[in-house]
């Protein structure tokens, strides 16, 4: 059962109606046991390792409180083996042993897991106490708007929601629209840009040898819109519907291709992931506070992890190591870049220099994707080289651009959609809100108006027919 389904756009407001209605000391009794059958519903089996985890994780926290502190590591590393040792084995086996071994992937494994394991180095640090009621911890791994695809959240976030559940006043008409309106502009992402522009990106990438460095051009753009509104609209769905039950997540996304730096992008871009890796990962390894070799190595460790977490391929790989070489890289060359601008006598609070640092950063951003999106290292080098080698700009001007998956009608519907999600996040980063914000600012008529037209484009302009499958979401495949 996913988001964008039928059988959600049931499930959801059945699950509301029984969770206003029912007493409110049971509420996350109810709210575990849809989790488990929304979970469920993709594969039954899926559950077994959900609940091992969880088990795991319940008990290992308790113990590692009550324990001294030399049995409480030794507790963590055993959890830790066998959580990321399931982790391992379901998402990297067919890759160790070159596809000999290949399993399953169960859904969502590596963003349970993360915050299984992030609850439990919280507790072992002693940020947070252990959880002792299993179903409210059980809650908290498994509550179905984020286990699928994030945001991966923390304990000491959520846990104190949870608790909290049967004290709160679950009908607040402020909250309970702008989850709404959340989850259409989720619908609005997903249906609208990313499923549409996946169809040109999948032609060119699919047939590469078939086009030139202009095809490869547009489709890497598109990719890079596509990625960032699929997983933006998991995002904002997984937010707006645990708003509309009175539990806040975490925003995922700050509009990310408005950064002016790879560094930036990435305090923007999948927000839970990368503070994430900083909290339990670059900060223990020594973050900053260490020599410059050991800092530019672990960033380049974050990096590289960063890109196998996201996937068992040398593409993958290639992509964490490129991100972290441009952060190294950008800090080694910091001093200089800012001595020729100096001495060239930029204006680097200008509105032209940020820009030109924006459309820079992109383009890196841009660059890195083509080796995510490719299916292997040699597609990803034949269509680089493609970009020296086979340039027709041409292509822009004489209707060949409408047969790349896409005809003119559908191509057109794409790029004011993308020019509609680019106008609200330059007004989110310029205004500092979000589309919530901004629309509560205006009248009701323009507000509700809005609303309608977001949702008559979502019905009317949405992806469906042959080629619509309402599974893809590319990052249940991390």
């Amino acid at each position: 059962m996913l988001f964008n389904s039928i059988d959600f756009l049931v499930f959801f407001p059945i699950v509301l109606m029984i969770y206003f209605v029912i007493p409110r000391k049971i509420r996350y009794i109810w709210l575990l046991i849809a989790s488990y059958y929304f979970y469920m519903s993709l594969n039954p089996h899926y559950l077994i390792l959900l609940v091992i985890l969880t088990l795991v994780t319940y008990f290992t926290g308790i113990q590692i409180e009550k324990s001294p502190k030399k049995t409480g590591k030794c507790l963590l590393v055993i959890c830790l083996i066998i959580s990321l040792g399931i982790l391992g084995v379901f998402k990297y086996a067919g890759f160790v042993t070159n596809g000999a071994w290949n399993l399953i992937l169960p859904v969502g494994i590596s963003f349970y897991t993360f915050q299984a394991v992030g609850y439990i180095l919280d507790v072992y640090r002693g940020n947070m106490q252990a959880e002792r009621n299993i179903a409210k911890y059980a809650l908290f791994v498994s509550f179905f708007p984020n286990i699928l695809s994030g945001p991966i959240e923390r304990g000491k976030n959520i846990l104190p929601q949870i608790e909290k559940i049967s004290e709160q006043r679950l009908w607040d008409y402020d909250r309970i629209t702008s989850g709404a309106v959340l989850m259409l502009w989720g619908y609005f992402q997903k249906m609208v840009i990313a499923d549409r522009v996946s169809l040109l990106v999948g032609e060119i990438y699919d047939h590469y040898r078939m086009y030139g460095a202009t095809a490869i051009i547009v489709a890497t753009l598109f990719f890079a819109v596509q990625v960032y509104c699929d997983f933006a609209s998991y995002s904002n769905l997984a937010v707006g519907a645990a708003r509309i039950m009175g539990i806040d997540l975490m925003r995922n996304f700050e509009t990310p291709y408005f950064a002016r730096s790879v560094g930036e992008f990435w305090h923007r871009w999948h927000i839970s992931l990368s503070t994430w890796f900083r909290d339990y990962l670059y900060i223990p390894l020594g973050g900053n506070r260490c020599s410059k070799a050991r800092h530019y190595l672990n960033l380049m460790l974050v990096f590289l992890i960063s890109g196998i977490w996201h996937g068992a391929g040398w593409g993958y790989v290639v992509w964490g190591a490129l991100h972290g070489a441009y952060q190294v890289i950008g800090i080694q060359t910091k001093q200089i870049r800012r001595q020729i601008a100096d001495r060239l006598q930029f204006k680097q609070q200008s509105f032209s220099y940020k820009l030109m640092q924006t459309g820079m950063t992109f383009s890196m951003v841009g660059f890195a994707w083509i080796f995510f999106r490719a299916k292997t290292i040699g597609q990803a080098g034949s269509m680089i080289s493609r970009l020296f080698t086979r340039w027709d700009p041409w292509t822009l001007f004489d209707d060949s651009i409408y047969t790349w998956g896409l005809n003119r009608k559908e191509f057109w519907i794409a790029l004011a959609a993308i020019a509609v999600l680019f106008t609200v996040d330059l007004v989110r980063r310029i205004k500092k809100q979000d589309i919530i914000q901004m629309l509560n600012t205006q009248c009701i008529w323009f507000r509700w108006g809005i609303y309608l037209l977001m949702l008559f484009a979502v019905l009317i302009l949405g992806h469906y027919g042959p080629e619509y499958d309402p599974q893809v979401f590319l990052y249940f495949d991390f």
